[in-house]
């Protein structure tokens, strides 16, 4: 499976770019989950993250995962401390309009699996 890059995944969810990190970092899969130990111990190293979390600690857990992209869900709205991390450690973060089963059947409509 060869992925896609971050740019591309922002496009196909029209998503709304806060920090836009490397844009042209190839994302392989995807990871879902909004309670942040459950996401630090699954298989979600180097994933895009699907998530309704929006406060700073979303960050540190990104950075421990060697997380690519944040992707809040559900038209929620991140803290701007968050933003500003994200923009710190060059990871993507951006906001779906769309539910977290919406954003999630787009990725694997994209080709990403979880």
């Amino acid at each position: 499976m060869p992925g896609k890059t971050v740019s591309e995944i922002c496009g196909a969810l029209n998503a709304t770019v806060h920090a836009a990190g490397d844009e042209s970092k190839t994302v392989l899969r995807a990871a879902v989950g909004d309670l942040l130990s459950f996401v630090m111990g699954g298989d979600s190293d180097g994933a895009a993250w699907v998530t309704i979390q929006t406060h700073l600690n979303v960050a540190a857990v990104a950075v421990l995962k060697e997380m690519p992209m944040i992707i809040i869900a559900a038209g929620r709205v991140p803290a701007v401390d968050l933003i500003v991390r994200c923009a710190e450690e060059n990871i993507a973060l951006v906001t779906s309009p769309d539910s977290i089963f919406g954003t999630c059947a787009a990725l694997g409509r994209l080709g990403l699996e979880g």
